[in-house]
């Protein structure tokens, strides 16, 4: 599987739990980060608004340790009419850690609308297999 977006991120000793592992919650505010530069190279502005996280779904595979070499790699695999659907994948140390998968509504005026043509074009360039939907 190709991700047009890969982020290096580095594990912050605030991220750790009691276990001093990367807390099961933070692996979300990874993958929001990996979104937003996604976001941002489809030309969209992350402060708009227009976004929601409705759904996510995550796969833990092994911990993430402080001081470990993190990136988060991410996709679109999914369009609808008012949502899309990313897949990630975070890597530590060369070993995948976790997969993501999140649901991301549209909202225009604080309800879901339908993705614009605009966004959807920006998400067919970035991607380099097919996307559902599209």
């Amino acid at each position: 599987m190709r991700f047009p977006v890969r982020v290096p991120l580095e594990v912050r000793f605030s991220d750790l739990d009691t276990l001093k592992h990367v807390n099961n919650a933070v692996y979300l505010t990874y993958d929001e980060v990996a979104r937003g530069h996604y976001l941002q190279r489809a030309g969209a502005a992350i402060d708009s608004g227009h976004f929601v996280m409705a759904r996510a779904e995550v796969d833990y595979l092994t911990p993430i340790l402080f001081g470990q070499k993190v990136e988060i790699a991410l996709r679109v695999e999914r369009v609808g009419n008012s949502s899309f659907r990313t897949h990630s994948e975070i890597w530590a140390n060369g070993g995948l850690a976790a997969r993501i998968k999140v649901v991301v509504v549209w909202l225009e005026e604080g309800k879901p609308a339908r993705i614009p043509d605009w966004l959807r074009e920006a998400i067919r360039a970035l991607e380099t297999e097919p996307v559902e939907g599209l």
